[in-house]
């Protein structure tokens, strides 16, 4: 079997902070540990890997080192579309790239832009704002408790305990404080609460099951959602920062359909493509708020989501990565510019992993485990959106609707 040579292009946390950016500034690069394990796995399928980090350099490099396909995890720096300037790039070069284009990323990183997609599209998502300086009048429509946010950022940058804000005057405040750090347009929408769930996907509609992180231990450091510090010392007992994973989340099968159907239309919605994770706030009375789509998921073998849900799903990590390899590969294939006939014998992608016009092999999904570690109609501008409704908790005792209504789940 012919392996492949292909280029790993990633952003590499460095061991040393620059001066004069916040705390959380290269939360969303991926550590040596990560790029060792991706290496590995690809190495294990008979590819030879060659890490190379996404900087200026990058041009000069490929021209150097011709490759067959680039495995794309490189998070840029600076500007509003850094996600898709790597793909940009590979697009312009001719080099088949893994994951969703150069569109997708600009979208997807612009939370307001996505959203506005996801109403559109039919989507629920919370009720927002989009403040380009602290004083701006909030819409008289939004509801405390509100969490405020980065515009622009991923992996919970710029989301701390403060975020979640019961009054206008902590709202200025923190919206003031997000933009001095982050310099960017500031997200404020309701705070859903309810439970945390995450959806990924693989292809253009296998679905893999649904992770649930039960923040219910973390109550002493006053973060019932994934924060930074939640993300960053993920596991700590000592700062009460030890969520719990299930997956499959503890959801009946009707919930769990309407969540992964509405996590499926959401990632449409941004135009993804190979694999996605969908972020989705369950409230109370069972409707699934989805607060972001990311079409560039972490794939650190033992702390990302995605590969936890994939061996859920009896997919290896191995596997999981030669899976995003053959998409590429395919995509390429289909438009005519795979570039090395040899990659090819008898019309299909030299691999034992099953193309992705197969389905992902699904095994019997686990019991679920203990891990360490309806929009109203209207129309609405990027600061004052339509709003969807608003429910409140249940009181103690009462049950939670384990069956939303159709309209509530816009389909």
């Amino acid at each position: 079997m012919s392996g492949l040579k292909i280029a790993l292009i990633h952003n590499l946390k460095p061991s040393v902070k620059a001066e004069g950016v916040p705390a959380d500034y290269y939360s969303e690069c991926d550590s040596p540990k990560t790029v060792q394990a991706i290496m590995k796995g690809l190495a294990a399928s008979g590819h030879a890997v060659f890490p190379v980090e996404a900087d200026r350099h990058l041009p000069e490099w490929l021209k150097d080192h011709p490759v067959d396909l680039a495995f794309n995890i490189a998070e840029g720096f600076h500007g509003d579309a850094r996600e898709a300037r790597i793909p940009a790039l590979l697009e312009l070069l001719e080099i088949p790239y893994t994951g969703s284009g150069v569109l997708t990323l600009t979208l997807a990183l612009d939370k307001a832009k996505s959203k506005q997609l996801f109403r559109f599209a039919g989507v629920p998502t919370p009720n927002f704002q989009v403040f380009t300086r602290p004083d701006e009048p909030l819409d008289a429509r939004l509801h405390f408790p509100l969490i405020v946010k980065p515009n622009g950022e991923g992996s919970a940058k710029g989301i701390w305990a403060s975020s979640v804000v019961h009054n206008e005057s902590a709202l200025r405040t923190q919206v003031q404080k997000v933009q001095q750090q982050y310099r960017q347009e500031v997200l404020v929408e309701e705070y859903i609460d309810g439970v945390e769930l995450t959806v990924g996907i693989l292809g253009e509609d296998d679905l893999l099951p649904i992770l649930e992180i039960d923040f219910s231990d973390c109550s002493a450091s006053g973060e019932f959602f994934y924060s930074w510090r939640m993300k960053e010392f993920q596991g700590n007992k000592e700062l009460h920062l030890a969520p719990r994973f299930w997956c499959p989340a503890r959801l009946t099968p009707t919930v769990a359909r309407a969540v992964q159907a509405v996590a499926l239309k959401a990632a449409r919605s941004v135009g993804f493509r190979d694999v996605a994770r969908v972020d989705i706030r369950l409230s109370f009375d069972g409707i699934p708020f989805v607060l972001e789509v990311n079409p560039l998921p972490g794939l650190d073998p033992e702390e990302s989501n995605l590969p936890f849900m994939a061996q859920a799903a009896g997919l290896s990590y191995e596997a999981l990565l030669q899976r995003l390899v053959n998409l590429a590969l395919e995509r390429s294939r289909q438009s005519g510019k795979l570039a090395t006939p040899s990659l090819l014998q008898g019309g299909e992608v030299l691999s034992s992993i099953p193309s992705s016009d197969k389905a992902v092999p699904m095994s019997p999904p686990p019991q679920s485990r203990v891990l360490p570690g309806s929009v109203e109609k209207g129309s609405g501008s990027p600061g004052n959106p339509a709003m969807a409704v608003r429910r409140v908790p249940p009181r103690s005792g009462e049950p939670r609707n384990d069956d939303p209504k159709e309209e509530d789940l816009g389909r």
